[in-house]
């Protein structure tokens, strides 16, 4: 796979600073390149090394005690711990960690295509590597910001000039990201994006709240002629196979993940969800999994220089 240029990451440089009352609440830590020992500079909390197959992987570690991980490529975060220790979120037993395909777990990014279309499925943001544009600290909650730019293989697809940027947020038991799209081009373009989030789940006790109303396309049992409907249920189960899309979903639905875990999803300006186990299909670890997804299904039309700005926080109450 032609990707983009190849990113090395040294070792990261434990950044310290003297406790004052004039110290500033927030304080910002871009990648500044310190070129008398190779190291860069990032904010307290933040931490880059050496992941599986060798990919470099971000680190947020809060003094409250949760942690999460995050992989260059794909900008994909892996996990998700509170202060307990447990895992949130996913990774499934089949996911590579090689460069050549996407990470199947965690939360891939779906852009600019969800689903299958005219470029490779679900586009090719999470089959490519992000590089890290800047790290922050607030009160003591780490933050990562990831870049990605057009090149070579995402023009050779979809030919237009773009810049994403992906920011993650730690906090004691909640994960915010705001993700950013700009058009640089001098025409206008239009995509659609989710972020396919994996979660840890038991999935006989898994039940979703919150999509009584919207309408459903239901691509069970065939997903290229999905069945139009309304959700009825006040909780939505998975005794079998679902693939569902909800148009038009509420700014907030919760998760009880069947583990003793309640998660509330909530999102602004992505206005759509969707609903994904596959059962069968995958009869080693969909028992221990359930993906809701924040999406924006129907097309986003930007002109030049315009942006689009998304935003999700994962909360365990």
């Amino acid at each position: 796979m032609a990707a983009s240029c190849t990113l090395t990451v040294p070792a990261p440089f434990a950044a310290s600073f003297s406790s004052t009352s004039s110290a500033r609440r927030s304080r910002r830590f871009g990648v500044v390149a310190m070129a008398s020992v190779g190291q860069k500079v990032y904010a307290p909390g933040v931490a880059v090394s050496e992941g599986n197959g060798g990919l470099p992987k971000i680190s947020l570690k809060s003094p409250k005690g949760s942690e999460a991980e995050i992989y260059l490529f794909g900008g994909c975060v892996t996990s998700w711990k509170v202060p307990s220790g447990k895992d949130l979120l996913f990774v499934r037993p089949d996911a590579v960690f090689n460069s050549q395909k996407p990470i199947s777990g965690g939360i891939p990014h779906c852009f600019p295509q969800f689903g299958p279309g005219a470029i490779q499925q679900h586009g090719f943001a999470r089959n490519v590597n992000w590089s890290i544009s800047d790290s922050e600290v607030t009160e003591g909650d780490p933050a990562v910001t990831l870049k990605l730019k057009d090149d070579s293989y995402s023009r050779s697809m979809w030919d237009f000039s773009f810049h994403a940027l992906y920011k993650v947020v730690l906090h004691s038991t909640s994960l915010s990201t705001t993700l950013t799209i700009t058009n640089t081009d001098d025409k206008p373009f239009s995509f659609s994006s989710a972020l396919h989030t994996y979660f840890s789940a038991s999935i006989a006790g898994v039940s979703v709240k919150g999509l009584k109303g919207s309408k459903t396309l239901n691509k069970d049992p065939d997903p290229k002629n999905p069945l139009e409907g309304k959700e009825e249920r006040e909780e939505v189960t998975f005794p079998g196979f679902v693939d569902c899309v909800y148009l038009g979903a509420p700014s907030e639905l919760t998760l009880d993940n069947g583990l003793g875990d309640k998660i509330v999803i909530s999102n602004t300006n992505w206005s759509d969800a969707v609903l994904w186990n596959p059962h069968l299909q995958m009869e080693a670890c969909y028992k221990d999994f359930v993906c809701v997804e924040n999406a924006k299904i129907e097309t986003v039309q930007l002109g030049p220089k315009e942006s689009w700005v998304a935003e999700q926080k994962l909360e365990l109450i």
